[in-house]
This record gives structure tokens, C-alpha cells and sequence, in this order.
């Protein structure tokens, strides 16, 4: 039944958080022709480290995504201030309306509810509230993360992992990050993995799922 839909939009609160979260899914969905949206809310110009061009996660997040399949006419770039999300909650949220209309997903990817980043939060409560007649899946990112509800499972094959390594490698101006080792991406692949009795697999909540 996951794979009864055909238009997907992902939410990541800053560049990479869907790579990290869902890549291995985004890549599957988009080989099986569903057409998937991506949607960041922030480049985190300062969070990039000194001496890189303040809009370099601009630039690897295009790259990151074209690796993943995600045309560029699907590719949705905001600019708001990174660790302020909060304050610009109203703004979000017509943003993420805006979005419902005009895609009509029938499945949106967002943070956890759980996860203690600020912006991440603030995605994950607005998202709900934006598309809550839509079926709605938590990425995980066990980093932010106390809690987690392994609910759903998606099987990954050996490409689409590796897909998912490649689109994390484009951001280099992040490659300093433990958990940006491909040696760690694949250890937590395998890990969901073995839980299912599969090779690899990446792991979701259901928030909403609509039986139509």
C-alpha cells in the first residue's frame, strides 16, 4: 500500500536533511517514476564553515538532489535565517499551504516531532498542520533525536544506497560531520536493514496514513 501514490514532497528544513533522512527512499520513488518534490527552508549561510562562499549549501544541495533524480523544476529553495525558524512560524506555514495547492502531494516527508532542533520542529509541527489530509511520514535523524518510533520500513537495494552516499557527498562544505561518513550511512542502512530481514533500509513514523 506505500506504493500506491505517485507525487511526493519532501521537506527539509536545511540543505541535506532529506539526503541523510530519506535519500535511499527519494531514490527508489523517483526509479520507480513517482515524481518527487524537495523543498528546503534554509541554505545555513551561518552555519558554513569560514573561508566557503556563504552560499555554497545553494549550490550542493542542486547538485545533491540532481544526483537523486529530482529535476530542477522540482527543486524549491527559501532563504530564512538558520536556528530562527520559530520566529517565522505564520510565514512557513502560507508557505507550506502555498506548496499543498499548487503540488497536491499525496505523501509528505518531514522531521520528527521528536527531533530537538528549533528548525527542524518548526517543520515537522507546520508540515503536520499544512497537510494533514495527505499521508505524512517522520525521516529519521538519530543525531536530534531521544526518541523514535521505527513504524514503517522501506527496502533499499545496493543503488539506491549508493545514490544516497553520492548526493551526501556533494556537500563538501559538510564532510567534516561524523555522521557524513559513508562508512556510517552504510552501517545504518544495514542496521535498519537486518530489522527487517533485508540487505538495507531506511526507517520512518506514520503520522498519518489514509487508506483511500
Amino acid at each position: 500500500m506505500v506504493h500506491e501514490f505517485t507525487r511526493v514532497l519532501v521537506l527539509a528544513p536545511h540543505t541535506d536533511d532529506v539526503e541523510f533522512g530519506a535519500g535511499g527512499a527519494v531514490a527508489k520513488w523517483v526509479e520507480e517514476g513517482k515524481e518527487v518534490s524537495y523543498v528546503t527552508f534554509s541554505i545555513a549561510e551561518k552555519s558554513v564553515p569560514e573561508g566557503l562562499p556563504k552560499d555554497i549549501l545553494e549550490h550542493e544541495v542542486t547538485a545533491a538532489t540532481r544526483v537523486l533524480g529530482i529535476t530542477q523544476r522540482n527543486l524549491y529553495i527559501y532563504k530564512f535565517e538558520v536556528r530562527k525558524f520559530p520566529q517565522f512560524r505564520q510565514e512557513i506555514l502560507e508557505i507550506l499551504v502555498s506548496l499543498r495547492k499548487q503540488l497536491n502531494p499525496e505523501l509528505v516527508l518531514l522531521p520528527s516531532l521528536a527531533d530537538v532542533h528549533q528548525d527542524h520542529h518548526t517543520i515537522a509541527e507546520e508540515g503536520i498542520r499544512a497537510f494533514k489530509n495527505s499521508n505524512i511520514l517522520c525521516y529519521e535523524l538519530p543525531w536530534n533525536l531521544f526518541n523514535f518510533t521505527t513504524s514503517l520500513f522501506i527496502p533499499l537495494e545496493k543503488q539506491h544506497l549508493e545514490k544516497k552516499i553520492q548526493s551526501i557527498r556533494c556537500y563538501q562544505s559538510q564532510e567534516s560531520r561524523n555522521y557524513a561518513s559513508p562508512e556510517f550511512i552504510d552501517g545504518w542502512a544495514r542496521t535498519r536493514g537486518v530489522q527487517v530481514n533485508t540487505t538495507y533500509a531506511e526507517t520512518f513514523e506514520v503520522v498519518r496514513w489514509i487508506l483511500r
